[in-house]
């Protein structure tokens, strides 16, 4: 019989799930500590944080544990692989935007937003033999874009480990499975908000394998001026992307890979359709008017059960 546990972890909700009741007390232990250590270095929120001594490095290099290697490193490959759409040099546009805290902290602001773009991620250096991370002086590295993805991906991993059945992980939209699914596969609901109440918007998809991950315009959102801004900003502007699209969802291997491919989606508007079409990735956009592009072999949505 599978059994599920949800808590507060990330500034998100963290949903575990498990094909067996009696895993599912070491099951949440494994991923709590998995979750304990991505903040503890990718936190951009937390002053004692492996991540907040890189910013504040003034330019100098930094030595780190291996797990924020593994997360800088993870967050230049989603910058490479998408050309620069999504973006870890983003911090200072989020802090001047006013994500400059937890998101629940955030108050809105009369002030006008002046934008500023990201210095890209070519400035970050990353020496694996001295385990150091430096950025030059005035940049702040934001992993938001992908260390919740990997959280989810190394949670799911710990867990399974733990206790050798089924699992899956979500954090806010990001979810990953490992080990055994239950029969038919894990029924898993989409929608704009993973908050969203069961009768909101959305559609039912089952996941035999890999994760899944839904980038949404239409969740943390807070006002700065006239603008209503939210936490995508397209790295070449510092601003939200005036897109096609309110929210993408991406079925991948990883969550890494799934939420790098949705959030580029976001900035890159109305030609991605086409372009994660082209790379094979299953994927539903969803536009304002509530309009849907199905691509990739993302399937038809299944209309009964409860979801994930």
């Amino acid at each position: 019989m599978s059994a599920s546990a949800t808590w507060r972890a990330l500034g998100t909700t963290a949903l575990l799930l498990v094909d067996s009741e009696a895993a599912l007390p070491a099951a949440r232990m494994a991923v709590e500590r998995e979750l304990r250590a991505v903040d503890l270095a990718c936190s951009r929120f937390r002053d004692d944080s492996e991540l907040a001594r890189v910013n504040g490095a003034g330019g100098g290099r930094t030595v780190v544990g291996p797990l924020l290697i593994e997360a800088v490193l993870v967050a230049l490959r989603a910058a490479r692989l998408t050309d620069g759409d999504v973006d870890p040099t983003i911090g200072r546009a989020l802090i001047v935007a006013g994500y400059d805290r937890d998101f629940a902290a955030i108050r809105p602001s009369s002030r006008p937003l002046r934008a500023i773009s990201a210095p890209g991620w070519r400035v970050v250096e990353v020496d694996i033999g001295s385990s150091s991370v430096r950025v030059p002086r005035g940049v702040v590295l934001d992993l938001g874009a992908t260390a919740k993805a990997l959280a989810a991906d190394r949670g799911a991993r710990a867990a399974a480990d733990s206790v050798r059945c089924g699992v899956l992980v979500n954090l806010g939209g990001d979810l990953a499975t490992a080990g055994p699914p239950p029969p038919g596969g894990w029924l898993v609901r989409v929608t704009d908000d993973h908050a969203a109440p069961a009768d909101a918007a959305g559609e039912h998809v089952l996941i035999a394998s890999g994760a899944l991950a839904t980038s949404s315009t239409t969740t943390r959102r807070w006002q700065r001026g006239d603008e209503t801004l939210h936490h995508v900003l397209d790295p070449a502007t510092g601003e939200p992307p005036a897109g096609e699209w309110e929210t993408v969802s991406v079925a991948a291997a990883t969550c890494v890979d799934a939420n790098t491919a949705s959030t580029a989606a976001l900035v890159r508007g109305a030609a991605a359709a086409e372009w994660l079409a082209g790379l094979g990735m299953p994927a539903r956009l969803r536009r304002a008017d509530g309009s849907v592009v199905r691509v990739g072999g993302w399937p038809e949505p299944v209309e009964e059960g409860a979801p994930a």
